[in-house]
């Protein structure tokens, strides 16, 4: 089967089988390796991507799904060698340690806030419910979305 979608601002075609996960296609096709796979069943957030602007696992959708699509990694959202406000934020607030759940929580607040450029804390944390850190928490994400927001 053959696709045709965009990623990180690039348009591909792709040939591939009928049972390849999003995740596998980034990760084993692109070497999208900031992509990562967690849980393998939407609970940790770890493989979050933008599918059409919204946050999505792409350890539950089939790469056959995504025709026609427009799909931003953790790879994409930068501006070359500038990073994107929201990594930098995390940097600034300290909110990546082990690093793992980092692309998610980035991946999912930028979500957040091409939907809503000034949300509320209520919001930010619903944003980031879905993604699972076990190193730094959740309270310097949600400065690095202060810090965001302004």
């Amino acid at each position: 089967m053959e696709i045709n979608f965009s990623i990180n601002g690039e348009q591909k075609v792709v040939e591939l089988e009928y049972d390849l996960r999003l995740v596998d296609l980034l990760r084993q096709k692109f070497g999208l390796i900031g992509t990562k796979e967690g849980c393998g069943k939407g609970e940790c957030g770890a493989c979050t991507v933008l599918i059409n602007s919204l946050a999505v696992n792409s350890c539950l959708v089939m790469a056959s799904q995504v025709e026609g699509a427009e799909i931003i990694t953790i790879e994409g959202i930068s501006n070359g060698e500038k990073l994107d406000v929201l990594q930098q934020a995390f940097i600034d607030q300290g909110a990546v340690q082990c690093g793992f759940c980092t692309p998610g929580l980035v991946i999912s607040l930028k979500a957040l806030f091409i939907q809503n450029p000034h949300p509320d804390r209520l919001e930010v944390a619903t944003a980031i419910s879905g993604n699972l850190c076990r190193c730094t928490g959740y309270q310097r994400v949600m400065e690095a979305a202060e810090q965001v927001k302004g």
